[in-house]
């Protein structure tokens, strides 16, 4: 059972940025900070592709409107590595089912996901771009700050993920309007966009 706090914590962080979990664990392991790390993470191939991943990231995330597109592209993605993530990590403890922490990480990973990316639809109903980027780069600093946490008190990162993952519901459903509000923006955008194309240019006068 000593190996759920950290599949948790894993699977709360991948759901905002999936490949700052890895690099980070990957780090820790392969400098010896933490031997619970699995062998698969500590990959130097591995560690290139999340590093490129997470600087894509970085760039995108702090970009009004392209955050948004990002994180629907990766509704799939960050689940699918929050549940790889902790299958991995309960291998090489032996102390879970694979399949038991799959199920806890893809879970966590999905509902902070979706926290996530409904908080960035209300952020971006702001005309100004500093509050999306200082909520990016606050989403960074936590999932950093209680990766490497977890790695030193598994329990007490679990307990603020835990915080932190039913603060960011609360948030979600009370800014429920302005997400509803972007939804709308987004589809009128669209909209425009395809009557302009069905119009085609004008003729010459």
């Amino acid at each position: 059972m000593s190996v759920i706090p950290l599949v948790f914590t894993s699977g709360w962080a991948s759901g905002i940025n999936a490949y700052a979990v890895v690099l980070l664990l990957g780090v820790f392991g392969a400098t010896g900070v933490s031997d619970e790390v699995p062998a698969a993470l500590q990959r130097t191939d591995v560690l290139i592709v999340a590093g490129v991943l997470f600087l894509c990231e970085v760039v995108a995330d702090k970009i009004p409107y392209v955050d948004s597109v990002w994180d629907t592209a990766h509704t799939v993605i960050r689940p699918v590595a929050g549940a790889v993530i902790a299958a991995l990590l309960a291998g090489e403890s032996g102390s879970l089912p694979e399949l038991a922490a799959g199920a806890i990480g893809g879970s966590t990973a999905l509902m902070s996901h979706l926290v996530k990316a409904g908080t960035r639809m209300a952020v971006n109903t702001s005309p100004e771009p500093f509050s999306n980027i200082g909520m990016s780069i606050a989403e960074d600093l936590g999932v950093a700050g209680v990766v490497t946490f977890a790695i030193f008190n598994p329990v007490a990162a679990a307990v603020i993920a835990a915080v932190l993952l039913v603060l960011g519901i609360v948030i979600v459903i009370f800014l429920a309007s302005r997400i509803r509000r972007f939804l709308r923006r987004r589809a009128q955008r669209r909209e425009e966009k395809r009557l302009a194309g069905a119009e085609g240019p004008w003729p010459p006068g």
